[in-house]
């Protein structure tokens, strides 16, 4: 295959075949993240896409799931991306699902008809980083949407029933502001009634912006206990509706937790409260990761 630059993708597409749809992140601007800081933007030649295509086809006997990388594949127009979700589905036919990282901005730029026209041709999980539901906190990571935005645009995608799967970052806020990080976190998780809900824990690498906060004192980081508490005040204040599937199993968390809401609650709460109350049964920090 061919990769330009480093390659990420949600954990849950850990065994899909990953084919570059568009080079880096079009925004590109958050404070936490460096994660394409190496790449200028371009949108591919949707003839290179399906030349990947083939040669996976060539090499791979049985390809179950398809992600769409890098960081905002959707922000391609939808004449685009049905052509390559239709290559897919010829080429693929046992192929299960495709998933795609998409922007709150990119998801507010189509209609609903749009995402449904998506959903037909094969796309069968949006993935959007929330990171947080404090407005404020937003501002400060410069992710350039607002909570009004991904909470309407988790709600559209989920209203052309394409699962929503949503992350939020641990410890973004800083000891500064991390009461109001979690509770409009949980009350954003209650409103946007997304599918799943994903949780991470604040990893920063040279290069980022809020890396350097940290390092001049500008930003003071939580403390392992401290990012505990955040995530029972978020789990408090997140009272949904309709079942969602809610994980804090990622490389870089403390704990991991994993459960549905709103059934599982009051068990993932019980989990959180006996690990703070053994803190040295905590994952040691030379062993979280992005």
């Amino acid at each position: 295959m061919r990769y330009e630059g480093s390659v990420y993708r949600p954990p849950s597409e850990a065994y899909s075949l990953i084919i570059q749809v568009t080079i880096g992140c079009a925004h590109n601007k958050c404070t936490f993240c460096t994660m394409f800081k190496e790449k200028k933007f371009r949108v591919r030649n949707v003839k290179e896409v399906l030349e990947d295509l083939d040669m996976a086809r060539q090499n791979y006997r049985r390809i179950n799931r398809i992600f769409l990388a890098d960081g905002d594949a959707l922000v391609l127009q939808n004449k685009e991306l049905l052509v390559i979700l239709d290559y897919i589905k010829k080429l693929f036919p046992e192929c299960e699902r495709v998933g795609i990282y998409g922007s709150p901005q990119d998801i507010l730029r189509k209609s609903h008809e749009d995402l449904v026209e998506l959903r037909e041709h094969g796309i069968g999980i949006i993935y959007i980083g929330a990171e947080s539901g404090s407005d404020r906190v937003l501002k400060a990571v410069n992710k350039g949407a607002t909570r009004a935005d991904i909470i309407e645009s988790v709600r559209r995608v989920e209203t052309a029933d394409i699962p929503a799967s949503v992350t939020f970052i641990s410890g973004l806020a800083g000891k500064a502001g991390w009461e109001d990080h979690a509770i409009e976190s949980g009350t954003m998780i209650s409103e946007m009634e997304a599918s799943y809900v994903g949780l991470l824990t604040l990893i920063t690498e040279p290069g980022a912006e809020m890396h350097r906060d940290i390092a001049e004192g500008r930003l003071e980081l939580l403390s392992p206990l401290e990012v505990l508490k955040e995530t029972e005040l978020l789990l408090e204040h997140a009272n949904v509706k309709k079942t969602c599937v809610f994980r804090s199993n990622h490389a870089s968390n403390y704990v991991s937790l994993k459960g549905d809401l709103p059934q599982d609650k009051d068990l993932m709460l019980s989990q959180l409260r006996n690990a703070m109350n053994h803190a040295d049964s905590l994952k040691d920090d030379r062993f979280r990761m992005l």
